[in-house]
């Protein structure tokens, strides 16, 4: 199934980019009129004079080997463009999805377990995180943090780690501060339904430890929604970071996804593409293991009910 969905995903990437406006052969010329033979010699060369299903192959064959084409703006290898961005686009996603994890299922279980003021101000503050899009998350934190209090950088990546730490800081908040609201949301939902269920209502008449009832019941039940939630929001920050990337001027995947489509550099775009594609689809698989390891009822690549 990872198999099929990748090369569904790597035709339609292909197809769209070939229905694309636009000619390489401008970006390749610099946007000069050239003659009709280097013409010709550009479109053998790129194997651009060639029918789409033929193009699809050349270019297919090639990923399998590993080869993603080269640049028509940098004349680079594709792969080393990439490979030497992924890790900023990683690492932010990834510092992005643990302020999800930590942040958004800590708020909603404590708002789930506790009713009362704590669960109302945590409603409200979510309510309206969840509407913040993320660019007009990044200005704010922009303006606020970095330019008004000077605590966190406002642009670029950083040198080493701590340094890349508080650059990716504003960053990651920008991009999770939507998510994180949603996945504290459904959380605090999950956790009350598990806890007005009636078998956990008779457990406390009985009085079984409330400590003990929260981690053996309410908690391992609402553990498969909330995986589900967060697993799906984790993925989407992947198409998201590209607006954030471009915001705090990071060199990430995203920025340069967005700088190779204003170039028409397509071998790029198509080979950002198809790794955005693929990180997707591995973190959905992710989700669907954790699923068997959360409750072994549920089969490997089904979704929980």
């Amino acid at each position: 199934m990872l198999v099929a969905s990748l090369l569904v995903a790597s035709f339609v990437i292909f197809g769209a980019l070939y229905l694309a406006p636009g000619n390489p052969i401008s970006a390749l010329s610099g946007g000069r009129s050239l003659p009709a033979s280097s013409v010709a010699v550009l479109e053998a060369r790129y194997h651009l004079n060639e029918p789409f299903l033929a193009q699809y192959w050349y270019w297919l064959d090639n990923v399998l080997h590993g080869n993603l084409g080269i640049s028509i703006v940098l004349r680079e290898n594709v792969s080393t463009l990439i490979a030497s961005r992924i890790w900023t686009t990683a690492g932010l996603v990834l510092y992005a999805a643990l302020i999800i994890v930590a942040l958004g299922i800590g708020l909603g279980i404590l708002s789930g377990l506790r009713p009362g003021a704590f669960d109302t101000s945590t409603l409200v503050t979510t309510a309206v995180s969840a509407a913040i899009p993320a660019f007009v998350a990044a200005i704010v934190l922009i303006l606020v943090f970095a330019v008004k209090l000077g605590w966190f950088p406002a642009l670029g990546n950083g040198t080493d780690f701590l340094s890349n730490v508080r650059h990716f800081t504003l960053p990651a908040i920008a991009l999770a501060i939507s998510s994180l609201a949603i996945v504290a949301r459904v959380t605090r939902a999950s956790v009350r339904e598990e806890g007005q269920r009636e078998h956990v209502q008779t457990a406390v008449s009985r009085g079984i430890p409330s400590r003990q009832l929260i981690r053996r019941h309410v908690l391992r039940n609402a553990a498969i929604p909330i995986t589900t939630v967060a697993g799906i929001t984790i993925a989407s920050l992947i198409a998201v970071a590209a607006v954030v990337e471009v915001a705090f001027s990071l060199n990430g995947l995203g920025a340069y996804l967005v700088a190779s489509a204003q170039s028409k550099d397509l071998a790029v775009v198509q080979g950002i593409s198809l790794v955005l594609v693929t990180a997707f689809v591995v973190i959905n698989l992710i989700v669907d293991v954790l699923y068997a390891v959360l409750d072994p009822r549920v089969a490997l690549g089904s979704r929980a009910q």
